[in-house]
Order: structure tokens, then C-alpha cells, then sequence
């Protein structure tokens, strides 16, 4: 026979863990959800909004779809034309911006450069992602006039903001038992950077050139409706002659090229990894 004695029935169970608060004193918690939501009535309350033409703008929504369907694809040399110049500014974007990006990067990256160099790669990356692909564009537009030499500038600057800081957070992460073991057999910095460095960031950075490539292809659409070139350019005319049904169409092939690009990239990103 066993002889475990049974559990005492006044044995007090264990306590349960739960989750601290983020704000342990609950008068100030409390006090900061309202202060929270008064804030968001006050915001909603405070729009101008002019429901009068809001009501308007449902009659003017129905003629523009109305006007849409079905989608003319009459003029498809004028829309091919268009989505080519917008791939070779996605392409051209990326390559320029992924190439400005790796020296920007091994700036900005705490661990390998100096504290003033690494204060100037700080600075390009925050001064690249400070501002809207379209207001960059809105400048180069105005600095080397329409067309699409503007878009491509306009997204290697929006490549660099991006590509740039993922890839100095990634060089910071790096192992570096690897860099200290190259330096103790007496390499230099190239050889050290080659064979210690590069190896570990290649993988994030070959998938952070395909994901910009993505980016660029859809950013490229929008950069062209304030005229760097490329598809928007296009639907924005389309837009302005009232060709609705050729506008319809003309985003049916802008998402089409979104969702094959889409899966072209990840296709990519599993043979990698």
C-alpha cells in the first residue's frame, strides 16, 4: 500500500502571475485614459468637416465609377509606355539607393565608426526618412523639371532612408567574436570588413534590396501623379481629361505589377533562406 498522505483541503494555493501595469499608480492610469480619450472627442470635434459636401461628394463618387466601368484598355501602348518608364525607374532607384546605402550604413553603425563619423550617417538616414516620397518629389520636379530623372532621384533618397538604417541596426547586431578573431591575425580594416562583416549582413541585405525594389515599383506610382514620370504620370492625365474607364484600367495593371512583383520577391527571399 502507498503511503502518501493526501493534500491538506487547507493547503492555500499559488498565487497567479499577471502583468504588471504600465503605470502602477492607478489615479495617474486612470487620469491619462481620459485625458486620452477627451483629447481624441476633442480632435474629432474640432475637424471642419462641411457635411454638406460630403453629401455632394457621393453623387460625384457615383459618376467617376460610374464612368469607370468596364475599364478601356484601348490605348495600351500609351499604359505599357507608362508602366516600362515606372520598372525602370524602380530598378534604376534601387540600384542607386542600395549602392549609397551600404557606405551610409557602416557610417551610421555604432560599433565600426568613429562617434563623428557615425553622428554624419545618423544625420543622412534621419534627414532621408524626414520627409514624404512626395514632397521630395514635388522639389526634384522643381530642381531638374518634369520627367522621370526626377522620380529616380526622388526614390534613391527614399531607398537610402530605408535600406540604410535597417542595415546599420543590422551591423550593430552582428557577432563580434568574428571581427576580433580577424584582427588578431593581424587584418586590416578591408580584410576584416570583407571576410568578418559582409558574410553576416549579406543575407539582410539582399532581402532589403528586394523588398526596397517592391517599394520603389509602387512608390514610383505615386511620385508620378506631381509629374516624375513613370505610371503616374500617366493616370494623373488620365485623371485630368476625365478618362475614368482608361484610369480604372490603368490601376488594374498597377496592382496586377504589385502582386507578381509580390511574388517574384518572396520566391526570392525563400531560395535565400
Amino acid at each position: 500500500m502507498s503511503t502518501q498522505s493526501a493534500p491538506l483541503p487547507d493547503t492555500p494555493l499559488p498565487d497567479t502571475w499577471r502583468r504588471p501595469p504600465l503605470i502602477k499608480n492607478p489615479v495617474l492610469r486612470y487620469a491619462l485614459l481620459i485625458a486620452v480619450a477627451a483629447y481624441f472627442a476633442w480632435a474629432i470635434l474640432a475637424l471642419p468637416i462641411d457635411w454638406a459636401r460630403i453629401s455632394q461628394g457621393f453623387t460625384r463618387a457615383a459618376r467617376i465609377f460610374s464612368g469607370a466601368f468596364p475599364p478601356s484598355f484601348e490605348r495600351s501602348g500609351l499604359l505599357i509606355d507608362g508602366f516600362l518608364e515606372s520598372l525602370k525607374i524602380a530598378i534604376l532607384a534601387t540600384v542607386g539607393g542600395v549602392l549609397l546605402s551600404i557606405p551610409i550604413a557602416f557610417m551610421a553603425a555604432k560599433n565600426l565608426a568613429p562617434r563623428p563619423i557615425y553622428l554624419i550617417g545618423r544625420a543622412l538616414i534621419i534627414i532621408a526618412r524626414s520627409f514624404h516620397p512626395v514632397i521630395v518629389a514635388i522639389v526634384f520636379v522643381k530642381a531638374v523639371g518634369f520627367g522621370p530623372f526626377a522620380g529616380v532621384l526622388t526614390l534613391i533618397v527614399y531607398s537610402v532612408g530605408f535600406v540604410a538604417k535597417m542595415l546599420a541596426e543590422r551591423i550593430e547586431e552582428i557577432d563580434w567574436g568574428q571581427v576580433e578573431a580577424m584582427r588578431s591575425v593581424g587584418a586590416g580594416y578591408l580584410p576584416t570588413m570583407f571576410y568578418a562583416v559582409f558574410p553576416q549582413i549579406m543575407p539582410r541585405q539582399i532581402g532589403l534590396s528586394i523588398y526596397q525594389l517592391d517599394s520603389n515599383l509602387r512608390a514610383s506610382a505615386v511620385v508620378g501623379i506631381v509629374g516624375a514620370g513613370g505610371i503616374g504620370s500617366t493616370l494623373a492625365n488620365a485623371f485630368g481629361r476625365y478618362d475614368y474607364d482608361f484610369a480604372l484600367a490603368i490601376t488594374i495593371v498597377i496592382v496586377a505589377a504589385i502582386l507578381v512583383s509580390e511574388a517574384i520577391s518572396g520566391q526570392i527571399r525563400k531560395r535565400i533562406w
